[in-house]
């Protein structure tokens, strides 16, 4: 099936009367965080420089993660005209680096690496499907569901070159569990928060703290998702790690997160 395009989007449809504006800031954060895909196939390919077969993946997977950025940015335009997408993504991308110049993975292994991006994937694509379903603007719903559907296959993808890798390298559950659960803590690192910056700093010249556009950005973020989302969520973990997805572990997590994020929101919206 040929990927889907921005012609493939009734923009026409766009209905300014039901845009909510936490939604105008979260696609402007987001467009720039999957604008920069490339900049990520770089740093994959550098990490498996002898893996032509994946190198291929990698920047197949970012052209799409491009894409992405494109149609969010053209709705947050139509939302909002006065985004100025080439100012704040240069802002962005001047301001937030990913590792260059590597030899290794930062996770420490290659299977390291692409559980990683599996629990990367497992969060857009739950993000992705939760505003889908929260929004009411038609054009927003329907580049939600697209790019929801394109991050679960890409979940499917990277894990099955996982599969292919710990054949090879025998990380063990454990291991695989403390990598997921350390890309998972690093959801509040400086990407999201920095692109929330970026994109609403504007004239305002407010110097960044980390701390407190994270904040910003999960009192609009946490809002869209429903408790299934975040089960579903950690089902995704769990099989990248190798445990079973809908076991009575899953249970917990899933729990406990939606517990977290609970207790984030209200703290956030607080500050």
């Amino acid at each position: 099936m040929a990927h889907w395009s921005l012609n493939d989007i009734d923009w026409q449809a766009f209905d300014g009367g039901k845009v909510a504006p936490a939604l105008v800031s979260l696609a402007k954060s987001a467009c720039m965080v999957e604008h920069n895909g490339r900049d990520y196939a770089r740093y994959l390919c550098e990490v498996f420089a002898d893996d032509a077969d994946f190198q291929g993946v990698a920047h197949q997977w970012a052209e799409e993660e491009v894409q992405h950025g494109q149609a969010l940015r053209r709705w947050a335009e139509l939302a909002d005209p006065s985004f100025n997408f080439d100012e704040s993504f240069k802002a962005f991308t001047d301001g937030y680096k990913l590792p260059a110049g590597v030899g290794a993975s930062v996770r420490g292994s290659r299977s390291g690496e692409l559980i990683a991006r599996c629990v990367v994937e497992s969060g857009t694509s739950t993000y992705y499907t939760a505003i889908s379903e929260y929004t009411d603007e038609p054009v927003l719903k329907q580049i939600c569901a697209r790019i929801a559907a394109d991050e679960f296959r890409h979940y499917k993808l990277f894990y099955t070159h996982l599969k292919r890798y710990l054949e090879k390298e025998k990380m063990g559950r454990l291991k695989r569990f403390i990598v997921a659960l350390g890309r998972i803590a690093e959801s509040e690192d400086d990407e999201l928060s920095y692109a929330f910056y970026t994109a609403h700093r504007g004239g305002n010249q407010e110097k960044y703290d980390r701390k407190i556009y994270a904040k910003r950005y999960l009192a609009e973020a946490t809002r869209v998702y429903r408790k299934e989302h975040i089960e579903r969520l950690t089902a995704m973990v769990m099989k990248a790690v190798g445990l079973k997805p809908n076991g009575w572990l899953n249970r917990v997590f899933g729990a406990l997160a939606w517990r977290a994020m609970q207790l984030r929101s209200g703290v956030a919206e607080a500050a």
